[in-house]
């Protein structure tokens, strides 16, 4: 069985095509400058590859282009677009709705757009994707929308509730929600796997470390806890996110600056972070290059992150009652030692050691820890797609 899974941003719309008998990739690629010119790459999992600039006005263009791709010319892995069996669709805010996996049905896609407050750069993209699909892809063929809020649902009250008025969440739905569900829900299952153990048993903390960034407290296989809040602005800082910041600092400085609303929520979504602290870029690489020259500022966005992980890999431990393992996951998590190394210093109280050599690693499943470390520490590279897809199976075998 082949199924593509979409991952749609409000100008790009990523895309892998897996044959589900042995869970490979036929053909990778995205599709971005949407709306403001177009450029498709495609990869196929022979190693064929395409580059080219297009015109997509609309995600209905993107998703004609990626049909061609598939179907014709130097990319082409399959004869007609009938020969998928569904289309999993990574869908980022489910509300308090969608607590699952399930068929995108009309009612569905309207009720994903209606949350498009909640997620104003996602949602709608997201619709906008499954509706393409649904006007280029032949009728029957199924779509499944997999939300990254779906696996927060299990947050106890304590965990999700604000200290507002309770009308704020009665009314307006004002709560924490988490994100990268997708992720987490992924690695700490694949962990257990690696640990031989199962998932029931375990008290995890899942470090989900990128240009965006979030940590989920994962006891017996639920999230009980996680950093980002009612957006994805909560809790760590990121590339250009700013993370927990004191309400009244941000009142303060919407006032002084002269800002609207919608500009200070500009400011601490696209000029924060990584990028605000350091003046010097929103990427990790860069900002580790320019401290190892001396950047002081640079320095300083390290210190930051890697304290601030600390804290939560402690405050998560006391909120399960104990911890078993910590994982490292995403683009920085995957990839760089030093943050991994700096975040777990001075935890061996807690039973944490990190084995120097082992965590040299770079994006593959390994365990960094010592051998006489009490936590195991682990870096488990996430694959959100593989999840997606696997969801819709389940999802389409059922119906």
């Amino acid at each position: 069985m082949k199924i593509l899974v979409v991952n749609a941003g409000s100008s790009s719309l990523k895309y892998q095509l897996l044959d589900m008998t042995d869970e490979s990739v036929i053909a990778k690629g995205n599709c971005d400058r949407i709306g403001i010119g177009g450029h498709i790459s495609h990869k196929t999992g022979d190693g064929r590859a395409i580059e080219a600039d297009c015109d997509f006005p609309t995600h209905t263009e993107a998703f004609e282009k990626l049909v061609e791709v598939l179907t014709s010319g130097d990319g082409k892995v399959i004869d007609s677009m009938s020969e998928i069996s569904a289309v999993g669709h990574r869908a980022v805010h489910g509300g308090e709705y969608f607590k699952e996996t399930c068929i995108a049905t009309d009612e569905v896609i309207n009720k994903i757009d209606e949350l498009r407050e909640l997620a104003p750069v996602h949602n709608h993209a997201h619709v906008l994707a499954i509706r393409a699909c649904k006007k280029v892809l032949p009728e029957g063929v199924p779509q499944v929308a997999v939300f990254d809020t779906a696996f927060h649902s299990t947050m106890p009250r304590k965990a999700y509730l604000y200290g507002l008025p309770y009308e704020c969440y009665e009314e307006l739905h004002v709560r924490k929600y988490g994100f990268h569900g997708t992720s987490h829900r992924f690695v700490s299952a694949k962990l257990a796997k690696l640990m031989g153990k199962d998932i029931k048993d375990l008290k995890i903390v899942s470090c989900h470390l990128g240009n965006g960034s979030s940590i989920t407290a994962v006891d017996g296989g639920k999230s009980v806890d996680t950093t980002m809040g009612f957006t994805p602005l909560d809790g760590l800082i990121m590339g250009t996110r700013c993370g927990s910041v004191d309400p009244s600092a941000i009142d303060y400085v919407e006032k002084k600056k002269g800002f609207t609303p919608d500009e200070m929520t500009e400011y601490m979504n696209k000029k924060s972070g990584f990028l605000g602290i350091s003046g010097v870029s929103s990427d990790n690489r860069d900002i580790s290059a320019a401290a190892a020259e001396g950047n002081e500022r640079c320095k300083m966005v390290n210190e930051m992150f890697a304290y601030e992980i600390k804290k939560y890999i402690g405050s998560y431990a006391a909120a399960m009652g104990g911890i078993d393992a910590v994982l490292f996951t995403g683009g920085i998590g995957e990839n760089d030692a030093p943050t991994r190394a700096n975040a777990c210093e001075g935890l061996e109280f807690l039973g944490i050691k990190i084995d120097p050599e082992r965590n040299k690693v770079r994006g593959k499943d390994a365990k960094i820890s010592t051998d006489d470390s009490k936590v195991e520490v682990w870096v488990v590279p996430t694959n959100e797609e593989l999840l997606i897809a696997r969801d819709t199976l389940e999802i389409v075998k059922n119906m």
